[in-house]
């Protein structure tokens, strides 16, 4: 059984009708646009991590930055007595890790201050006492609120974090108190010593609606037919109409 098929001439729309397509088109294509923007997520960029542990002489504490069961680093407070003892605070990190320091010094970073790429990493140790001497070594003696600044490996990533610490010498010892750390999850980015937060933490604000309130965004497929202008029109009102 034959079936006639029927023949459908294009309608010839004024130049005007034309124009006001044409002008919808790029309204549209931008609103793709801005459509497609809202969709992309935004994670959280810096892990912040509050405590309150007391390395005493002859104690370490293992620094787990990113809680995966991994130790990154090794706060070790060790002693050595003969005629008067010797105190010394280092920061060791594991194979692959380091942190910020010169000649063999971790620094004391202040607050503010930029962990990344561009630090040297070859801080070890942090404090030294000799109570027989009653001398100093290195950049961690009495300090409240100083930060390591940390490189460290996630999945075969390099990361920057900080640990902060006060610490304390005296004649029985020195007395390290661990207050707070946090590292940043994008690899190679730089954090900055004392900052809990990401700029970009929050997930975006829509901006849809801003332009005019309470009306909704057109849909991404009908975006896509008008932009098309006026042969994207008549499909657009088909599906409307089926």
């Amino acid at each position: 059984m034959n079936h006639a098929r029927t023949t459908r001439t294009p309608a010839n729309l004024p130049a005007s009708v034309h124009h006001q397509l044409n002008l919808y088109a790029l309204a549209a294509r931008a609103a793709g646009v801005g459509v497609l923007a809202l969709v992309q997520p935004a994670a959280a960029k810096i892990v912040y991590t509050k405590t309150h542990h007391v390395i005493r002489p002859n104690h370490s504490y293992p620094l787990d930055l990113n809680h995966d069961g991994v130790t990154d680093l090794s706060i070790q407070n060790t002693s050595s007595c003969g005629d008067w003892c010797g105190f010394t605070l280092v920061a060791r990190a594991v194979a692959g890790n380091a942190v910020v320091g010169e000649n063999y010094y971790a620094s004391a970073l202040t607050p503010g201050a930029e962990i990344g790429p561009k630090q040297s990493f070859s801080g070890l140790l942090m404090a030294h006492y000799t109570n027989g001497f009653g001398s100093h070594s290195g950049r961690w003696g009495n300090v409240t609120n100083r930060y390591l600044g940390l490189k460290f490996r996630i999945k075969g990533k390099t990361h920057y974090g900080w640990a902060r610490l006060n610490v304390s010498d005296h004649q029985f010892g020195i007395v390290a108190t661990l207050t707070g750390y946090a590292y940043e999850t994008i690899p190679n980015k730089p954090i900055i010593a004392g900052k809990t937060k990401g700029t970009d933490d929050a997930s975006r604000t829509e901006q849809a609606n801003v332009a005019s309130p309470g009306t909704p965004a057109p849909q991404a497929a009908s975006l896509g037919l008008l932009a098309m202008g006026s042969p994207g029109l008549s499909i657009w009102r088909r599906e409307e109409r089926d």
